[in-house]
């Protein structure tokens, strides 16, 4: 009978040594980064239970974030708060190819797409 943590985690790697594995929320925490580490990105936004969550003190940074691995290849969802003022198009696209650089320089999975969805805009002006 395979483990809860196995079912939510993929094998890097198997050797004479033992093998790594690596969690989805693992990849999930990953692209959640790497998108907010992009200009013009607020957050990302979660579901109803994550929110819940964080808020009895289990903080998540990838909320908003699922990802679905297939023999070493990646498919991540992610939905985004945006800041007010800068080209969705355009930071979306620079989202994408930082979330898949990222993934992919640090598993070694490939990453067949990363799909966005704007969830709002965060019109609060910063100072």
């Amino acid at each position: 009978m395979m483990k809860e943590a196995e079912k939510n985690s993929h094998t890097l790697q198997g050797d004479a040594y033992g093998e790594v594995r690596i969690a989805d929320d693992v990849v999930a925490n990953i692209a959640a980064l790497a998108a907010l580490e992009i200009d013009g990105v607020a957050s990302t936004v979660g579901n109803i239970t994550k929110e819940l969550m964080s808020k009895a003190g289990m903080k998540t940074v990838n909320k908003g974030v699922k990802v679905e691995l297939l023999d070493a290849v990646v498919s991540v969802d992610i939905a985004l708060i945006m800041e007010y003022g800068y080209n969705i198009p355009t930071t979306c696209k620079k989202v994408q190819e930082k979330i898949k650089t990222s993934i992919e320089n640090m598993t070694g999975l490939e990453v067949a797409d990363v799909n966005i969805r704007i969830a709002g805009i965060n019109m609060v002006k910063q100072k």
